[in-house]
This record gives C-alpha cells, sequence and structure tokens, in this order.
C-alpha cells in the first residue's frame, strides 16, 4: 500500500462542537452541488422506489446523505453513523421529521468493533467521508466491515474523495478485495468525486 500516496491535511476536530456547526453551515452552502450528485448516486441503488430497505450511512455527519436516501426511498429504515457526537445531534435534530424511521450509531471507523451490533443492511452508502480515516489498512477494513454487514446480493455505494488516499482504481482493487463480487466506477461530479458501486 505504499506505493499509493495520501495527502496530509490539518487533522478535523469532530468531537468539538463549534467545528461541528461550523462544518454543517459550509456543508448546507453545497447543497445545490451536491445535492444532484447525491440524487445520481442513489439512482444507482437497483431497488424500487417503494422498497422497505435497511439503510445505513456511513459518516453520515449531520444527514444531508440519510436525508437523499429518505427522498429516493421514503420507506427506508436508516442508520446513520458518525464518529462525532455533535455531528450526531445536529442529525437527530436536522432529521426530526422523519425520526421514525432514523436510527443512530456513534462509533469510530478506526475501531475493530465499529460494526458490532449494526445491520444487516440491504443497502450502504457513503458520501465524502471514508477518505478522511487517511489510513489505507484502516479503510481497507472499512470495506471489509461494510461488506460483512450487507445482506448477500446486497449494494455499497459510495462517493468520495478516493485521489486524496490512492486514487479510484486502487479503491476499486480494495473493495474487491473485501469480498464484494462486483465493483464498478462510475462519474461523479469530476475525478475528485466518482462514485464507486459495489455488490456482496
Amino acid at each position: 500500500m505504499d506505493a499509493h500516496p495520501v495527502h496530509s491535511h490539518d487533522k478535523h476536530d469532530w468531537q468539538e462542537a463549534g467545528y461541528a456547526d461550523a462544518w454543517m453551515v459550509k456543508n448546507q452552502k453545497r447543497r445545490e452541488r451536491r445535492g444532484p450528485l447525491m440524487a445520481r448516486m442513489l439512482a444507482e441503488a437497483p431497488f424500487a422506489a417503494e422498497a422497505p430497505l435497511r439503510v445505513l450511512d456511513v459518516g453520515g455527519g449531520y444527514g444531508f446523505v440519510s436525508e437523499a436516501v429518505l427522498k429516493a426511498f421514503p420507506q427506508a429504515t436508516v442508520t446513520l453513523q458518525d464518529f462525532s457526537q455533535p455531528m450526531i445531534d445536529q442529525a437527530r435534530a436536522y432529521l426530526a421529521p422523519h425520526a421514525g424511521q432514523m436510527r443512530f450509531a456513534h462509533s469510530d471507523l478506526r475501531d475493530p468493533a465499529w460494526s458490532k451490533d449494526l445491520g444487516p443492511f440491504d443497502l450502504i452508502v457513503s458520501a465524502i467521508a471514508i477518505h478522511n480515516l487517511r489510513d489505507l489498512a484502516a479503510i481497507a477494513a472499512c470495506y471489509g466491515a461494510i461488506h460483512g454487514l450487507l445482506v448477500p446480493g446486497g449494494w455499497f455505494l459510495d462517493c468520495d474523495h478516493l485521489d486524496e488516499v490512492g486514487g479510484n482504481a486502487f479503491h476499486v482493487e480494495l473493495i474487491g478485495q473485501a469480498g464484494f463480487k462486483t465493483v464498478v466506477e462510475l462519474p461523479g461530479d469530476d475525478d475528485h468525486t466518482p462514485i464507486l458501486k459495489a455488490q456482496a
């Protein structure tokens, strides 16, 4: 894995409420651009709109992706996972109109036990999140855990800044090594945010 560079960035302070609040404001300003991207990603989920899906949103932050899931699949139940308790608190408030369809999981993707007691899921989604782990071994382990949470034939959709953590092709390979039988790279907004579609 050393042949695939990981760019160094300042660490995010996800546990600090003020930082999380500022991040939410910043990201809400991106809604107009990222909304169509999320809709395009979720259009790749091969399920009927009325399907009562069980969905996991990995690194779901304040709930933007979970909201898009519920718009695409109104009968879904969604578990939002995040490392940041302040983000989860924001998500509870932001997604309050969908409270009956939401669950929340506070866990660290670097912890091998993060997926314990979760699942199974029909669909797992993530957007602009997993790259924040920065460590390729941790990312590979995360993909393995995601595979383990899916029902046989379930789907994983990920839109992320993969160029910052080894490149698109490398992550297609990692996801395949995690046990997924098919992995497809689809265009996102640009090369910086591709969509990866994988079936367990």
